[in-house]
């Protein structure tokens, strides 16, 4: 087993990579606003349904970029507001159509889903994304906007932007006659995902298109109850005194009131002044934008005018994010909704895999995240990385990203003690169908010089190679064996294909490892052609190299392609290879 080099800490140098360059910005940035005070690093998630892995960028680039500056000493902490006092927008694919009448209330206030465990709607699908955060060892101060808002916590926030009411206004109406933001799909049109479902994926909360409190007959208010009766916020503010703070309204649903706000904890402030106010609220230094909030005369561009000028604050610096796709997104379960979650991501591939496919990519770089069969070249490109990490000869921006994906300034996340290639895994798996005994049995005979004693060896990446062959691979892709020969075609045989079968089969026992059966399998077109064992491939020999392997493939199991052969020449065994290809 190789031995894991160690990777010193990420250097402080500005020319490491973009994390290590934010950092730079934060600490500097954070020094003139509030020397000598904890780094504030923020997030936003609105539990409105499954938190994708689009989502997940919003809380991966300040997580990456916190605990860059903690490596370097700094206090600094990741707050993660969980936006769970949003209004419930919508009824998902595969919910029961009665849930319509609870839009308009706040998402704690919404039923979960029928069978959940949890109280309301925004804790369901809280609760996977705060388990994968766990397992990726992401550390964050979870904040409930639900718990801040009815706690009064925001009190004199609410009362000094109503105060500056007219103020807000203005800020807003610079932009309410100018060019609005591009419709959402037309903004990710421009970062090319590829089907609807990739859409769908690249939606955010919805904030960004939230009512921003526009000034109706009796002016303009920023402030929007949650009606006392019906628990929605189909309201309208008539009047306000400042002086009192009695504030009146009327609902959709007939229902009118008035109340003091001064006392009143049942509403929000419109999301173009929420954002802004939290950001003072909290200090924010650093946080990310995603595409939907970053357009001209959105609310990130807006909330810079808003906290400064209203709010006495300072707009967060952190960039915009750019659009995270996923292959093979089509065979995600429809009950899931068709958009794969960090949860499902971990059930397929290990969590320092994961945090590598956001940490070595720009936040402005889109990407994708396979599910499909791309994500063996995903694996082998991180094997290969790591190789190169141990003989020393990695990139300082690659040793860089592969230090964040494997740890954080707390410790080492848990890996593999020995992780075999990721596509042989998946390949022993598909073969013996999870059998742990025949399983270890191949693994054991990949090296006999070093052989596998034990599955726990190769978990958890085993786990996530199984789960990706069970969950993901369509069935009619699934490799099965041939119980029996294929009489026909092996009657069908030419001498020349014979005579190669022979001498694979004359080769089996010597060749028993998978180096050693790499070479067999593509040296028999070699000696059949007169060439030794290490001859150069030619296009004829690649030919004839090709042939060699489909009719094997045939032989084996049916097909034309299959598992690579050395993986599957090991698991079918010596024995059923010698029966299925004796001719």
């Amino acid at each position: 087993m190789t031995a894991r080099k160690e990777v010193p800490t990420v250097a402080q140098s500005t020319e490491t990579d973009w994390v290590s360059r934010f950092a730079d910005e934060v600490i500097a940035e954070a020094e003139r606003r509030a020397p000598g005070k904890p780094i504030v690093c923020a997030s936003g998630l609105s539990p409105s349904g499954p938190i994708h892995l689009g989502n997940l960028r919003e809380v991966m680039t300040p997580h990456l970029v916190a605990d860059e500056i903690r490596r370097r000493g700094y206090d600094c902490v990741h707050i993660l507001s969980w936006d769970d006092y949003d209004r419930y927008r919508k009824v998902p694919a595969g919910i029961d159509p009665s849930w319509s009448e609870h839009i308009g209330k706040p998402l704690t206030s919404v039923p979960a889903p029928p069978g959940s465990a949890y109280a309301n709607w925004a804790e369901h699908f809280k609760a996977p994304m705060i388990e994968a955060l766990r397992a990726m060892g992401i550390e964050f101060h979870g904040i409930s906007q639900t718990e801040k808002y009815t706690s009064g916590a925001y009190r004199e926030q609410i009362l000094h932007a109503m105060r500056h009411r007219e103020q807000i206004d203005a800020v807003l109406d610079r932009y309410r006659t100018k060019d609005k933001p591009a419709p959402k799909k037309q903004q990710q049109k421009q970062q090319k995902p590829v089907d609807e479902a990739e859409l769908e994926a690249a939606e955010g909360s919805g904030a960004a298109a939230e009512d921003d409190g526009s000034a109706g007959a009796a002016g303009y208010y920023p402030y929007k109850p949650y009606c006392s009766v019906c628990e929605r916020d189909l309201t309208t503010v008539t009047s306000y005194d400042d002086e009192t703070t009695e504030l009146a309204y009327t609902c959709a649903c007939g229902h009118g009131e008035t109340v003091l706000l001064s006392e009143h904890n049942r509403g929000k402030l419109v999301w173009k002044v929420d954002w802004p106010m939290r950001w003072a609220y909290e200090g924010v230094v650093f946080e990310p934008s995603g595409v939907d909030h970053s357009s001209p005369g959105s609310s990130y561009v807006v909330g810079g005018q808003i906290v400064r000028e209203v709010f006495g604050g300072d707009q967060p610096i952190g960039p915009m994010y750019a659009f995270v796709g996923i292959s093979g997104m089509a065979k995600m379960s429809s009950s899931k909704g068709g958009v794969p979650t960090p949860a499902d991501a971990l059930e397929i591939m290990e969590a320092p895999l994961l945090r590598w496919l956001y940490a070595r990519r720009r936040p402005n770089q889109s990407f994708k995240i396979a599910f499909d069969q791309e994500i063996q070249r995903t694996y082998d490109e991180w094997d290969a990385l790591e190789r190169k990490i141990n003989d020393g000869s990695a990139q300082p921006a690659d040793a860089a990203a592969y230090s964040r994906a494997t740890g954080t300034a707390t410790g080492e996340l848990p890996r593999t003690p020995r992780p075999l290639p990721y596509r042989m895994l998946a390949s022993v798996v598909d073969i013996t169908t999870g059998h742990d005994e025949q399983t270890l049995r191949i693994l054991s005979e990949l090296d006999p010089a070093n052989p596998v004693k034990s599955l726990d060896e190769t978990r958890p990446r085993l786990d996530r190679a199984e789960r990706w062959i069970t969950t993901q691979v369509p069935a009619e892709q699934r490799t099965r064996v041939r119980d029996e020969p294929d009489t026909e075609l092996l009657a069908s045989l030419g001498e020349t294909e014979r005579a190669s079968l022979r001498l694979l089969l004359d080769g089996l026992d010597e060749h028993w490892s998978l180096d050693g059966l790499t070479t067999l399998v593509y040296g028999v077109p070699k000696l059949q052609a007169g060439l030794s064992a290490d001859a150069k491939p030619t296009p004829e020999l690649k030919v004839a190299q090709r042939a060699f392997f489909a009719l094997l493939y045939q032989l084996l199991v049916g097909r034309d392609t299959g598992p690579r052969l050395p993986t599957l020449l090991l698991a079918v065994g010596a024995d059923r290879v010698r029966k299925l290809l004796a001719a």
